[in-house]
């Protein structure tokens, strides 16, 4: 029993450095993967599929996908070359606000250069910052573009200027609705008007196109998106918790995958589907372009160079505009916070960006549970109270079996001493001995361990949940804990579960080999620091789930050794 309990900590220590890691494995930032040209010294990146990746000679990286080909009037196929990015401002900037938005659209190509996120600010410290999610300053660059392209006709891209009626535009009292209207208008005589549409309470900004073609000729015309952001610093990373900041996309085929940014010239990138989405995530947030469910849309990626750019996105078929006639476009684009229930309702699976991991179908009935009870006590902490005594009831017989056999193994302490006097160094007579008591005195020696190992796929499926949900992002709980998804900042929590610890090791079966001995002791004291870097809102699951654990054993424990 002593070797299965010193093996028990041991895995307990282990899962929770396997926690650690996986994170670090399948989420932290990756170096970058960019390769030199010897000839010039310049950092290229490789082509991918159907994305035009050259560069001017002036070292300006070509930022749009490659038109889809396309049959022109005389039955030809033909593709207009994509255009190198411009050095040239972002345009008058259009500020939006609405009650949960803070936007900044650039005329030059619509897109959209800023999102404050009105309702979350950036620390606790400073309320009235709201977080910024989107900007197109180069500390933070993260942006959303998107535009036309054509093989027969000249339309507008994210390089083209609008222009726009007013600069400003606010969400006022009793109005649920902002349209910003963007035109260009073609020396051809093709004309687009761009349209951002806004909602209350909404974090889906709708982009219409409405395009008059008076050119004289028909058009093919189709729509591209994409987001674009820097690569990821160490001032994004958390210390011991390492979460995924880098492309996602849903397909008919998968409905969630990730593409680290130093995969973007992966050429297995790009691919076709209808529906779907692709996004560029961080911890709690995303910005995410959506089409429409049933538009069939190419996906791709490209990395840029000079500076160092990520591009995830996808570009339409192309639609018919027939001379003399009109035509719509349409997307969406969900810049916000990952919360599971407004995101599952902007598209399929886009609720997967909470990503949970391979224990999902565990995790998600917890949440479901911390939600409910968070409804009726207005408190996380607190909900995270409720969980951890609603699991420990769940798994209330487990334990009590565990606690029984360990109770028993107590009370064979002094025999087990004895035989270890006895056969001295003779390992196989001790242990054929011990075999012999166990049998004797019908005690399991693995039926302290066999309970909590069940348990433990519930524990990992809480630390996702703790850490993923957007919702315990500055939460507070009482007193000094203002914020769930930090560690505890004067140390309280960790302490006290280091203290529960040692208490739940007295009330155990003390090993009789000296060096294990010595190794439970220090347990404590080891976790209490492993934890002390741990957000506060798993911290204090740890604390009330060893304080129930003690009550339930102290009582199992003086019930069986008053047994006779």
């Amino acid at each position: 029993m002593d070797n299965q309990r010193l093996l028990l900590w041991a895995a307990l220590g282990f899962l929770l450095l396997q926690i650690w890691t996986s994170w670090q494995i399948d989420y932290g930032p990756r170096p970058q993967n960019n390769t030199v040209d010897n000839s010039t010294g310049q950092t290229a990146s490789n082509t991918a599929g159907l994305i035009d990746q050259s560069e001017s000679t002036a070292g300006i990286n070509n930022d749009l996908p490659s038109t889809p080909a396309s049959v022109d009037s005389t039955g030809q196929t033909s593709a207009l070359p994509a255009e190198p990015e411009s050095t040239a401002e972002q345009g008058t900037q259009i500020t939006v606000v609405t009650d949960t938005l803070r936007v900044s659209i650039g005329t030059k190509g619509g897109d959209i250069n800023g999102v404050k996120l009105v309702q979350y600010p950036t620390s606790i410290e400073t309320p009235d910052d709201p977080f910024v999610l989107m900007s197109n300053e180069e500390s933070n660059f993260f942006v959303a573009q998107s535009g036309l392209q054509s093989t027969t006709a000249d339309v507008p891209t994210h390089h083209s200027v609008f222009t726009a009626e007013q600069t400003e535009y606010t969400l006022a009292d009793g109005s649920d609705e902002i349209r910003v209207p963007l035109k260009w208008v073609s020396d051809t005589g093709v004309e687009v008007i761009k349209t951002y549409i806004f909602k209350r309470d909404r974090y889906f900004i709708e982009v219409d196109y409405a395009i008059s073609n008076n050119s004289g000729s028909d058009v093919a015309i189709n729509q591209y998106r994409q987001l674009r952001r820097k690569q990821v610093t160490d001032d994004e990373t958390q210390s011991f918790i390492y979460t995924f900041i880098g492309g996602v996309y849903s397909t008919t085929e998968d409905r969630y995958s990730k593409i680290d940014f130093d995969d973007f010239d992966d050429p297995t990138n790009t691919q076709t589907t209808i529906g779907g989405w692709t996004a560029i995530i961080e911890h709690y947030f995303l910005g995410a372009w959506i089409p429409q469910p049933e538009e069939s849309n190419t996906f791709y990626t490209k990395s840029l160079s000079s500076p160092q750019r990520y591009i995830i996105g996808m570009q339409s078929e192309a639609i018919k505009v027939a001379n003399g006639s009109s035509g719509e476009l349409s997307t969406g684009l969900f810049v916000g916070p990952k919360i599971q229930d407004r995101m599952a309702k902007v598209a399929p699976h886009l609720e997967l960006t909470v990503d949970y991991g391979f224990l999902s179908v565990i995790a998600k009935p917890i949440f479901w549970l911390l939600q409910k009870i968070h409804g009726l006590v207005g408190n996380w902490g607190w909900a995270i109270v409720g969980v951890t005594m609603c699991i420990k009831l769940i798994f209330y017989k487990l334990s009590e079996a565990s606690y029984r056999s360990m109770a028993r193994m107590r009370k064979l302490q002094p025999q087990l001493a004895s035989l270890k006097e006895r056969f001295g160094d003779d390992r196989a007579k001790m242990g054929q001995a011990t075999m012999d008591l166990y049998k004797k005195e019908k005690v399991n020696p693995l039926g302290g361990c066999l309970p909590i190992l069940v348990q433990i796929p519930v524990f990992i499926s809480l630390y996702w949940v703790l850490l993923e949900s957007v919702e315990l992002r500055q939460a507070p709980w009482i007193l000094w804990i203002e914020d769930l998804s930090l560690m505890d900042k004067f140390y309280v929590l960790p302490v006290i579960m280091g203290v529960t610890m040692f208490i739940q090791q007295r009330l155990n079966p003390a090993p009789v080999d000296p060096i294990q001995a010595k190794v439970f002791m220090f347990m404590p004291l080891i976790f209490t620091v492993f934890f002390a870097f741990f957000p506060a809102g798993l911290v204090l699951y740890w604390v009330v789930n060893n304080t129930l654990s003690i009550a339930q054993q102290y009582y199992i424990t003086r019930h069986v050794l008053a047994e006779k």
